[in-house]
């Protein structure tokens, strides 16, 4: 539908009145602690997102999807009288980094401007968004043209194991994807972001005495800090590719030649070429040392979410609709991943970052901004009335 000022002002006006709702809704969904993996703690937050969206008269089925060592996903699906039209699908996920305990620590707090607590800018508040959204839409008297489809999945933190599957499988009959991934810095909706992808390196040496006969030995040690040099090297290969080993274990006393060593290596891409360079390379490592085995596992975890046209023209629809909302809306690239990256690589249309502002995400000062709970509402509200 053709959003008039109207709608944009009833908009508005609505989640300027529900956003202390909103706010106490959030604080429910952050006190139920949801660390990735913490089966009771997933399904506990999904019992009250399933509760709430049940008491909207247009949801039409809520579905709890069990997930083996996770908990549960969560689909709502809005508006689903004309199941042949394709779907405006809302991303999210229910699981944080923080484990439990943390709000022990850490406990919900408002001060000024800022709600703060363990996962509420990623992504509890905007879970808690996700439902006032279709609820404002309802009280607004605004029908979208399309049904919608809310899917919060619960191990997004640790590379969306079980979640993967739903979310391509979504994605696939979407007309376009929505992530309500907090936004990059200043508010900015996140237009591209890189692939990831996790290599586990091992090395195997000889040991020798390190002092009586060193020169029988082979160090594994040795010939992984030189692959580590030579991963290194291939930091701005392209503009896409960052390579870090970011962790290293080897050898067992210091007076022996190390046997064995292990490093972790992360790797960012910003294209499918980027990534196919990148796991060519580091599959294809070849020992300085002929006595050290090499041993290359693991492999690209997440595509990239390309910045193309489809996803511009999303992007310049949120961007009117802001300035309609009297407000200047940025858009960035990142080289973190999100399942966005999935929806994307499935071949659905994706705007991702339309989360609550704040700072923080997985550190202890995580916090959204109160004053732009209304204008994210009514700009999300408005992306789906009017697609």
């Amino acid at each position: 539908m053709e959003l008039t000022e109207a709608n944009i002002k009833s908009l508005n006006d609505y989640f300027v009145t529900r956003k202390e709702a909103l706010v106490a809704f959030t604080r429910a969904l952050v006190e139920a602690e949801s660390p990735s993996g913490d089966e009771a703690g997933s399904k506990a937050v999904v019992s009250l997102l399933a509760a709430a969206a049940e008491a909207i008269p247009q949801v039409t089925k809520t579905e709890r999807v069990a997930s083996e060592n996770y908990g549960e996903h969560l689909r709502v699906r809005v508006w689903n009288d004309s199941p042949k039209d394709k779907p405006i699908v809302i991303l999210g996920h229910t699981d944080t980094v923080h484990p439990r305990g943390s709000l022990r620590r850490r406990p919900w707090r408002v001060e000024g401007n800022r709600a703060y607590g363990p996962g509420v800018f990623d992504m509890k508040a905007n879970c808690a968004l996700s439902l006032e959204v279709i609820r404002a839409c309802v009280e607004s008297g605004i029908r979208p043209q399309r049904p919608v489809v809310l899917l919060l999945t619960c191990d997004e933190e640790t590379g969306s194991l079980t979640g993967r599957q739903l979310v391509e499988a979504q994605a696939r009959q979407a007309h376009a994807v929505l992530v309500l991934e907090p936004p990059a810095s200043g508010g900015r909706l996140k237009t591209g972001r890189k692939g990831t992808g996790m290599f586990f390196i091992e090395a195997r040496g000889r040991a020798a005495h390190a002092g009586l006969e060193p020169e029988k030995g082979a160090s594994a040690i040795l010939e992984l800090a030189r692959q580590t040099e030579r991963l290194h090297s291939l930091n701005g290969a392209t503009k896409g590719i960052t390579v870090n080993v970011g962790v290293f274990h080897g050898g067992t006393l210091s007076n022996v030649v190390a046997a064995e060593a292990r490093a972790e290596v992360d790797v960012r891409f910003s294209t499918i070429s980027e990534a196919e360079r990148i796991e060519s390379e580091i599959r294809n490592l070849r020992p300085v040392d002929p006595r050290v085995q090499i041993i290359v596992t693991g492999g690209i975890n997440r595509p990239p979410l390309e910045r193309n046209e489809r996803v511009l023209a999303l992007y310049e629809q949120a961007k009117e609709i802001a300035r309609r909302l009297d407000f200047e809306l940025g858009e960035t690239q990142v080289g973190g991943a999100s399942d966005g990256n999935f929806a994307a690589s499935a071949g659905a249309a994706v705007l991702d970052g339309l989360g609550i502002d704040g700072d923080g995400a997985h550190a202890t000062h995580e916090h959204i901004l109160l004053d732009d709970i209304p204008r994210r509402g009514a700009l999300l509200a408005g992306l789906i009335a009017s697609l």
